[in-house]
């Protein structure tokens, strides 16, 4: 089951997944999801990394509708998105191979690092509203380089997902972890 500090954390992501607010993530919320990355300069219509990102996005909805969907509603709360999280350490390649579609999503110029500035445009994505980013690049910046290189951003990315140690950077990845 998942920890707190788990729901916690992912309490901001159930909130930015749910589109229209009503507590509940649906297909539709996820389909918004979609629309919101395709913003991003690498993902327009068309594009290999577009199809890419929307079978990524639409396979997690498949897999949480699965995994959480108990009462077969077609809707996922936040108790049934928990549900998926914690199968998510026996899918660690999945969360991996979900890195790297990520990855090349938001790095806009193609450079094979992701800059702070390109950070703070993947949680404004994620979230999809504004969001104050000060200081959480510095906690993720694993070698102090100033980037985020795709093996940095992986293990990131899977202590966000995976992780139940408060410790771990990568649990600031989506942005600040809301308190209690």
């Amino acid at each position: 089951m998942a920890s707190a500090f788990q729901e916690r954390k992912l309490r901001g992501m159930f909130a930015a997944f749910d589109a229209d607010g009503d507590g509940y993530l649906r297909e539709g919320d996820f389909r918004a999801l979609v629309a919101r990355w395709s913003l991003l300069p690498r993902v327009g219509a068309g594009t290999e990394l577009r199809a890419r990102v929307e079978a990524l996005l639409m396979g997690w909805w498949a897999a949480l509708l699965e995994a959480g969907d108990a009462n077969g509603d077609g809707a996922v709360d936040m108790a049934e998105l928990l549900s998926l999280v914690d199968r998510l350490p026996a899918m660690v390649a999945d969360v991996t191979a979900t890195a790297h579609t990520v990855f090349d999503a938001v790095d806009a110029n193609g450079d094979g690092r992701i800059s702070p500035q390109e950070h703070h445009r993947l949680v404004e994505t994620w979230n999809g509203r504004p969001v104050d980013v000060a200081g959480v690049f510095e906690r993720l910046d694993l070698n102090g380089d100033g980037h985020l290189d795709r093996a940095e951003f992986a293990t990131l990315w899977e202590q966000f997902w995976i992780s139940d140690d408060p410790a771990e950077p990568g649990n600031w990845l989506c942005g600040r972890i809301p308190e209690q």
